[in-house]
Formats: C-alpha cells, structure tokens, sequence
C-alpha cells in the first residue's frame, strides 16, 4: 500500500512537471504594452488626454494622474500628491514624461499664481534627485516654462494675480525696455519712459510680479543643474506668450547661457509651452524604438521660414528646428529621403493673424492655392505628409482647409494641426507626424478627425459664432467664465459642432453622437466627445 501511494506520488509530480511552463515558455509569454509616464502641465484636454492619445495609438499604455490631482483653471494642483503618485507608479515605467511646473507649483498656471516660498520650491526640485536614485535605470524627459509676459491684462485669461487686469500692458511694456536696455540700449525717451513705468505701476505689485519670476528663474537654473547631473536624460524650458522683448525672451537668453555646456542634446530653452508634452513622448518613443526620423520642411511662399508668428519671440525656422531636435529628429534637404513632410502654412506677408477675424471667412487670399498646391503635389507623390497651418493663431485657415477638402487630401494627410500658437501647432504635428509612419491608418485618421473638429470645426468656426449669441442665453456668464450658461452654450455649440461635420467631412462612425463640453468654464478651449468616448 504503502509503494502504491509512493507511486502515485511520483507520477503527479511528473505530471505537474510536464504542466509547468517552462523557462522559454515564460520568456515566450505575451507581454502587456510598454508603459510610459505622462505628467502634463495641467488637464486641459490638448495638453493631457489629446497629447497622451497620439502616443496610446501606437500601443503603449500611457499612464497619467488622475484629474483630480491634476491642476486646473480654478485648482492649481497637488504637487505633493503627483510626487506620491509619480513613486507609486515609476517601477515598471519604460520612460517617464513629466512637467516640472506640476512637480513644483502643481500646474502651468500654479507657475504664476502661486504663494510658496523659494525654499519650498526648491525642496520640490530636489525630489528629482532621489527619484533619480530610486530608478536610475528609468529615462526621464523633464519639461517646464519660463514664466510669460502677456501684452495686456486681457490676454492674460486671469491665469496671473490680479492686478495683472490693470496693470498688465505697463508691466509687459516696463519689461520689454529692461529687456531691450541688455540687448541693444534704450534711447534718452525710452529711459524716462522706464523710469514713468516704475512709478506708476504700483510698487507692491511689480514687487510680486518679479518676485515669483525671481523664484521661477532660480528654480529653472536648478533643474539645469540637476541635468548636468544626469538626473535627466533631457530638459527643455518652454516660453509660452512671448515677444521680440519682454521678461520672458530676457529670462530665457539667461538660461540658455546658464545651460550652454549641455548642448541641445541634454538642454533647450525654446518658443512654446503646451506642445512641448507632445514633443517629449515622441522622444521617448523613438528612444525605446531607436529611431532617429527625417523631416523635410517646406513653406508657403513668400517670408515663410522667417516669419515670425504672434505670440512669438523669433523666426518660425527657429522655433521648428528646436522642435525636431527636442524630439530625437533630423532635419532633411530632400522630401524623399524624409519620414514626415512638414509643410508649413504661412501668410506671404509674414504676419500672423487671429482665427476668428472675420477675414477668416474661406476666401482665397494671397498665398491659398500655392500652399494647396504644395501639399498635392507631395501626398501625389506618396511622401508622408504633415500640415502646420498657422497663417492664424488659435484656429485653422478656412481658406486652405477649403482647398484640402474640394481635392479630398483632408484624410490623406498623416498629421495635421491649427490650434493655439504657431508654435503650439507645429510642435504638435511634427509628434504625432513622426509617430504615425508606425500607425494604422484608422488611427492616423482618428487623430486627424479629433484636429479637424477642435482646431477647424470649433476654434476657427463655432467658437465665434456661439460666443456672438452669448447675451441671447439666460443665465450669468460670459466668454471666459460661462458659469449658469455653461449647459446651454454645450448644447448650442453641439448642435453647432454636428452641423459642421455633416457639412464638411466624410460620415464616420465616431459621428454619430458628438457632443462639445467646457472643462475649462470657458470658451477658448473645448473637449469634443466622439461616439466611442462617451
């Protein structure tokens, strides 16, 4: 009896053997998805979840924090809970994609509208540190900003403190002479007219004012130090609302001296902010793949290359070769040696406009069909496409998205973007440009229907037309708080949104039930949801 339990034993032992996968059979398993860390800069939906979607059509599983972590217009983050988060999460990370503004103030706009002191920003930072030790094995790609200067207290959205509302066009022009005073000297006039500025802007708010870009600038000189430490694999300083002179392009010529001995494969300091996200992700990506892509670049006629685009402190040319470089690219001479070509839609006359001037009414302008044309030739010629349209700010052409739809390219492009900034815009499409040569067409083209709908459909289009009809709406609320308005300009804008696809694009599935919210409380940004979102 005793041999026969003995054998049985032996024989289901065996047998759990032979079951159990072995060393090669576990290698061979199927993996989940690669993932990366993705902290952006606030929860506006082009600057986390559009961003992070690009990236998530490839097939990683993009992580981000949840939203109510995450700074917002009316919340201006948890920088101490996103640490706590972003060590719980990292372990199994194959790369990690984060703003420092969140880390540090807890959003892009906590950069300017916080009250923490040099000490407490500075501790923040040196988190990175010892969560350099905790994962040295795990490529870090660092962004922050260099704080803005908006030319007036209107374009400052109430993103800075308020006396901004008042004093805002005497603070931006008081900068721009400190700034200019460095560059090239002022003049007798200009001198006494910095001297009036001085005193008539109240001295406790020009105090604040520079006090928290005194502690942005020495927070940003510290992440600098902490690259030349090889805490991060690459650090790039974005400057967002800027121009030619101002606090923020004097900031910037500072550290980008301070970071010169990095070179612009460590550090850059360069035009923009909210694509900057998107630049990074793609970095990452073509690092774990060990990809260096090709872009080819090609104007409009006439300025082109330099022109320099509102919201903007230099040549378009610049601002784009930065953006290539911030990605891992490779700037081309030829479109057949390239993997994306990035054609770039600019006014001959080298000026930028706003989407919703009524010029922007469709008609062909100065410049229209070239750019068409352009474009035509080279998706004719199968070369992987891309399209910056920024002859206006904060929203498409109407004029050239005419043209691309009468020749059927609008789907027959590999990337597309037209909202916000020149900078916003071309940054973007030079990401998800370089990403979608490893995507399905269905997925280029549901990006390409999320661009089409924000950036032609709503910022070029019904977000006028719907901010015209804001006093017929009961209720209390206006273009840039909607408050008790807030479901009627959703519904409105809706209706407004469904009409637009129906009139100007192909009957998708993701159409079918389209529905505009404002996460925001405002109209300058929305969050379209597609059939398959809701």
């Amino acid at each position: 009896m005793k041999k026969g339990w003995i054998v049985c034993a032996a024989l289901l032992t065996l047998a759990s053997f032979m079951m159990a996968p072995t060393a090669d059979a576990r290698h061979k398993a199927p993996a989940g998805p690669d993932k990366i860390i993705f902290i952006p800069h606030d929860n506006r939906p082009i600057s986390d979840k559009q961003t992070a979607d690009v990236v998530r059509k490839l097939g990683y599983d993009v992580v981000v924090p949840p939203d109510d972590i995450l700074g917002n217009r009316e919340d201006l983050g948890h920088p101490d809970e996103l640490w706590q988060w972003l060590d719980e999460n990292a372990k199994d990370a194959k790369a990690a994609v984060i703003s420092s503004d969140s880390m540090l103030y807890g959003s892009l706009v906590g950069s300017r509208k916080h009250e923490y002191s040099e000490q407490e920003i500075l501790e923040r930072a040196e988190r990175f540190t010892a969560f350099r030790k905790e994962n040295p094995k795990l490529p870090l790609y660092v962004f922050g900003s260099i704080m803005r200067t908006p030319r007036t207290g209107e374009a400052s959205g109430h993103e800075e403190p308020g006396y901004y509302r008042n004093y805002g066009a005497d603070i931006f022009r008081y900068t721009v002479l400190r700034d200019k005073a460095e560059v090239e000297g002022l003049t007798r006039r200009e001198r006494k007219e910095s001297e009036f500025l001085e005193k008539l802007i109240p001295k406790k708010s020009l105090a604040d004012w520079m006090g928290r870009r005194a502690k942005n600038f020495k927070a940003n000189e510290h992440l600098i130090d902490l690259t030349k430490k090889n805490d991060f694999n690459y650090f790039v300083l974005g400057r967002d609302d800027n121009a030619p002179y101002s606090q923020t392009h004097l900031e910037s010529r500072h550290l980008a001296d301070y970071g010169k001995d990095l070179g612009k494969t460590r550090y850059q300091a360069m035009a923009g902010i909210d694509e900057i996200g998107m630049l990074l992700l793609t970095r990452a990506v073509n690092d774990i793949e060990r990809e260096v892509p090709f872009v080819y670049v090609r104007y409009n006629w006439g300025r082109g290359p330099n022109t320099v685009p509102s919201y903007s402190d230099e040549p378009i040319k610049d601002s784009i070769a930065d953006a290539i470089a911030a990605t891992g690219g490779m700037a081309v001479s030829a479109p057949e040696k390239a993997d994306l070509v990035l054609t770039v839609n600019t006014n001959p006359n080298g000026k930028t406009y706003e989407a919703n001037d009524r010029a922007n009414d469709g008609t062909p302008r100065e410049g229209t069909k070239y750019f068409a044309d352009i474009v035509q030739e080279y998706v004719q010629k199968g070369y992987p496409v891309g399209v910056a349209d920024i002859a206006y700010a904060n929203g498409s052409d109407n004029a050239v998205m005419q043209e691309l739809k009468d020749r059927g390219l609008l789907f027959k492009l590999r990337a597309y973007a037209g909202w916000n900034t020149a900078t916003n815009s071309t940054g973007f499409v030079l990401g998800s440009g370089m990403l979608a040569k490893r995507m399905k067409d269905t997925a280029v083209d549901d990006l390409l229907l999320t661009r089409y709908l924000d950036d032609w459909g709503y910022q070029a289009n019904v977000r006028g037309t719907v901010a015209r009809q804001l006093t017929w709406l009961r209720g209390d609320g206006v273009y840039g708080s909607l408050d008790t308005k807030r479901e009627a300009v959703e519904t409105r804008t809706s209706r407004f949104m469904t009409r637009f696809a129906e009139e100007n694009l192909p009957p998708l599935p993701a159409l079918a039930s389209l529905h505009v919210t404002f996460p925001w409380n405002r109209m300058f940004e929305s969050d379209i949801l597609l059939d398959t979102e809701r």
